[in-house]
């Protein structure tokens, strides 16, 4: 078998594919570690629990086999084969190889190319005799990404329990290997039972909880593996992709959830633990919604019932440290009406301006203004907030004020309020004359006076400043305010800017988004006096990565005649535009050649489609 994994060709992805983010020292100080080092650290080292590690030998065997699964397999009988005879390699120091990094790495793509029966027999090997070893595989910084793969590789269990009924012995033993899976699950499952505590606390063996409970709910999100080393942390939650479970998971998780809810305390002091009880809640929301609110009441009850200052709620606390507010994020995004209403009532009624000033409390605050928005609780939410927007907008803490304007925009409620006090807080709602500057001090997210440079209050407003200042957290706030009923101080201030200023905000990348917004939500009344400004700029617009997409956007709504006055000035420029790694995209698809040999046949086509989209438009409305 060393034959077929000897070739000498670069490897493709390698180490550096699969990144273990260690969080003591990562792979860099691992390295670093003399083998004396190892050794005096004992079983109590995070990375090592103690155990041996693979030779040189080994590791670059290991090292080749990972070469050759990244060239891949002409015939699945030829992987099969491959897999097959590495997992022999594999049998018996399986333990050793999965807590090594090369040897981690290479048995993660592997069992992905494992059947059932194969994942079953490597995490029986990882996990010992009933399952006496799986806390020290999976709190291993390289074993706990082994383990992790193995228990993904069960949302393959319908596939072998739906084949062909002719082939009913074929059938059986596919059912058996599956059930090898299964009851390799439910082994590790009793043993995370066993060492509750140790495993959400473990940096490490926490991840592995979290997998085994999205496993036992039926609903996996996409491995860790494919972020990114540096990438920005979404918050947004992972898309998840249901699965069948077999009958045996449904009543396993019960018997998780009720052991885990027993270190309900460490939810609130331990990072890893709050992670794996927001994991708890967000499947059991998903899969399980009965117990979901069970879990969320016996949650809060126990959150509220800790000690606090008299007359003050121990909720006020837990909103400001960094493990239990997220968890609390959590809570706020599972919770019903009744929930929702009780944590305001109860515990933050008053409080909402001083935790939206807070560099931790305000995100949670920022959940609940969402959470709340279908409810009539949102608008007590509103009166109480928007007394301290010119301080919250002090304080920096931008997403609260973009997720008010967003509620808004949703609810249909308070728009007008918003907005007035926005334009009292960037101070230009006095003169009247101030009102057409609020579209670039809204998206710059400076005051009047500091974007003017001007301490004057007579309202003249300086229109020679350029528009340059363009934030990101501006951008979505404009485009908030965007979707109110009322838009007529964005669409005249819009109308105010400079052909020039209108071509760099097209160019922008927060700024691009605006005028995108701004124009294809207009009339075609509307959206013709934009376009007029924007005439003698639709060349340098095609020209431009992002001012090319917000030109297509405005084709795609505009009206026949519109687009028509786009197409006559971009036609004279087709050399450069056919030139040009962006416009050439936007020459296809307007059909410019068309317009400029037939035209007739152009414009029975646009035609066409306008009427089809106004159709449409119409079926959805």
């Amino acid at each position: 078998m060393l034959a077929k994994v000897e070739g000498e060709k670069p490897q493709k992805g390698g180490d550096r594919k699969r990144r273990h983010p260690a969080e003591d020292g990562g792979r860099g100080e691992w390295k670093k570690k003399k083998r004396g080092e190892e050794e005096k650290e004992g079983p109590k080292a995070k990375g090592d629990g103690g155990m041996k590690r693979l030779d040189a030998l080994s590791v670059g065997y290991f090292r080749r086999v990972g070469e050759r699964l990244s060239e891949g397999f002409e015939e699945d009988e030829e992987r099969e084969m491959f897999v097959e005879n590495v997992l022999a390699e594999v049998k018996g120091k399986a333990s050793l190889v999965a807590t090594d990094q090369t040897g981690s790495i290479t048995l993660q793509r592997l069992l992905q190319l494992s059947n059932p029966e194969q994942v079953g027999e490597v995490l029986a090997e990882l996990g010992g005799e009933l399952g006496s070893t799986f806390k020290e595989a999976s709190c291993d910084r390289c074993g706990g990404h082994v383990v992790e793969s193995a228990l993904r590789q069960m949302s393959r269990w319908d596939e072998f329990s739906q084949k062909d009924p002719s082939k009913a012995s074929e059938e059986e033993e596919e059912e058996e290997s599956a059930g090898v899976l299964e009851t390799q699950v439910l082994s590790l499952s009793q043993a995370v039972r066993d060492n509750s505590a140790e495993f959400i606390k473990h940096v490490h063996g926490s991840h592995v909880v979290r997998t085994l409970l999205h496993v036992l709910g039926g609903c996996l999100g996409p491995p860790r593996t494919e972020a990114r080393p540096g990438a920005k942390v979404q918050r947004a939650a992972p898309h998840l992709t249901d699965f069948e479970i077999p009958t045996s998971f449904w009543y396993e998780l019960k018997s998780l959830t009720e052991t885990l809810m027993e270190n309900i305390n460490l939810s609130v002091t331990d990072g890893a633990a709050s992670a794996v009880f927001q994991t708890l809640l967000t499947v059991c929301h998903r899969k399980r919604p009965k117990l979901c609110k069970q879990l969320l009441r016996c949650t809060m009850e126990y959150l509220t019932s800790r000690s606090s200052a008299p007359g003050v709620s121990p909720l006020l606390v837990f909103l400001k440290d960094q493990a239990s507010s997220r968890l609390i994020e959590t809570i706020i995004q599972l919770s019903h009406k009744s929930l929702l209403r009780d944590l305001y009532k109860n515990h933050l009624k008053g409080s909402l301006v001083d935790l939206a000033l807070h560099p931790i409390a305000n995100f949670p605050i920022q959940r609940l203004t969402a959470a709340s928005v279908k409810y009539k609780l949102f608008l007590r939410l509103f009166d109480e907030l928007v007394q301290g927007v010119e301080a919250v907008l002090a304080a920096g803490h931008m997403g609260v004020i973009v997720q008010l304007a967003e509620s808004c925009a949703e609810s249909g409620e308070k728009q007008d309020e918003m907005l007035r006090c926005l334009l009292n807080s960037f101070h230009c709602a006095e003169p009247g004359s101030r009102h057409v500057c609020c579209l670039p001090l809204f998206m710059s997210l400076l005051t009047y006076e500091v974007y003017y440079q001007s301490d004057s209050t007579e309202g003249s407003t300086q229109k020679e400043v350029p528009l340059t200042s363009m934030c990101y957290h501006g951008s979505l706030l404009v485009q908030a305010l965007a979707k109110f009923k009322e838009r007529s101080h964005l669409l005249s201030s819009l109308r105010t800017l400079s052909p020039a200023d209108l071509l760099t905000m097209a160019s922008d990348p927060s700024g691009s988004h605006v005028l995108q917004a701004l124009i294809t939500t207009s009339s075609d009344k509307g959206r013709g006096k934009i376009l007029k400004r924007l005439e003698g700029q639709y060349v340098q617009m095609a020209c431009s990565k992002l001012g090319s997409r917000v030109l297509e956007a405005v084709w795609n709504s505009a009206s026949v005649s519109q687009r028509q006055s786009i197409a006559q000035e971009l036609v004279p420029s087709e050399s450069k535009l056919r030139s040009d790694q962006f416009a050439r995209h936007v020459w296809a698809k307007f059909a410019l050649s068309h317009f400029a040999h037939r035209r007739a046949h152009w414009q029975e086509i646009q035609t066409g489609e306008s009427k089809k989209r106004k159709l449409f438009s119409d079926l959805l409305e």
